[in-house]
């Protein structure tokens, strides 16, 4: 496929109604908390148990790609780490880099990007990949985020067993290996889709709110080497890992590549918001990870577009 073909088809409709959230959020104060609360809370779990239950990529497929996401988070903190401790970062500048490096943007921006790129396969390996970012991000991310402000805050930890869409994961497995899974042309599965599906075009108009939102300050100039990590370096470890757990099915594979080169995950700035002390350089661990959001957001879209373009190529197979 040609990179005009990839852009029109998978990445043009995402900055399209982002744009629409974007704008929407400079002409008009909107508060994303009740939007983020029912896409986080009804949405979402009825997109997850329904991608899940309706997929035909197997259950060992599943627990790879589980397994990937582990993996390939772990990888990027410690690679950020290391170079975030060469460059001199300190604190919570430097939480803030790992945070920005580890964590995708696999919701709001990945789940509609892997579905417009890949279809049903793309959307429900990307729910199960947010799924996994979920649980890490609540547990290594918040330690992150928790180091970052003194160590305080990880009873935040327990957020994770409140999120729902953990909770659909696991009844969707279990309805599946019981084969208890309604008829797919059902009322309860309709239903079930119907109200998953309105959380693709919300995601994606949050997006845009919160990056008209955004306080950047003076971190843009600071944020280089997160971009060059989330964009470059994020992609090529997702890679590698990818060929080395042999998922079996080169979509999901695609897929999972394609999650990790996702642009910078807003949860990390909630995160810091929430925990996160302040910095003694000038520039606060909220105010650089604002930057890198938007940043790798709008650098995603040639940079995504070309991978799009080299993952459905064949050019990359051999690897996966």
């Amino acid at each position: 496929m040609s990179l005009l073909s990839v852009f029109a088809t998978a990445i043009l409709p995402i900055v399209t109604i982002a744009a629409v959230g974007f704008v929407l959020g400079r002409v008009r104060e909107i508060d994303v908390g009740p939007l983020n609360t029912v896409t986080v809370y009804v949405l979402v779990p009825a997109l997850v148990f329904h991608s899940l239950t309706t997929t035909t990529v197997g259950g060992a497929t599943l627990a790879k790609v589980f397994v990937g996401v582990v993996v390939f988070i772990l990888a990027m903190v410690g690679l950020a780490e290391g170079v975030g401790r060469v460059l001199g970062e300190s604190e919570p500048i430097q939480s803030a880099f790992v945070l920005v490096s580890a964590f995708s943007n696999s919701g709001n921006y990945g789940i509609p990007l892997s579905e417009f790129a890949f279809g049903e396969t793309g959307r429900a390996t990307a729910v199960l990949y947010l799924v996994a970012q979920s649980v890490v991000i609540y547990t290594v991310g918040v330690y992150l985020a928790s180091r970052a402000g003194g160590a305080r805050g990880l009873g935040a930890l327990t957020k994770v067993f409140r999120l729902p869409l953990v909770y659909a994961v696991v009844l969707a497995l279990v309805v599946r290996a019981l084969g208890l899974v309604p008829p797919a042309d059902g009322a309860t599965m309709t239903t079930i889709q119907l109200v998953g599906d309105a959380s693709i075009p919300l995601m994606l108009i949050l997006v845009g709110i919160q990056l008209a939102s955004a306080n950047y300050g003076a971190a843009l100039s600071r944020v280089g080497p997160a971009n060059v990590f989330k964009l470059l370096v994020a992609p090529v470890v997702g890679l590698a890992i990818a060929s080395v757990l042999d998922f079996g099915n080169t979509t999901v594979a695609r897929v999972f590549v394609l999650e990790c080169a996702a642009p910078a995950a807003i949860t990390s700035l909630i995160l810091l918001i929430e925990l996160g002390g302040e910095s003694p350089t000038g520039v606060s661990g909220p105010e650089y990870v604002s930057a890198a959001v938007l940043t790798t957001t709008l650098l995603s879209v040639p940079v995504l577009t070309l991978l799009i373009t080299l993952l459905k190529s064949g050019l990359v197979e051999s690897l996966l």
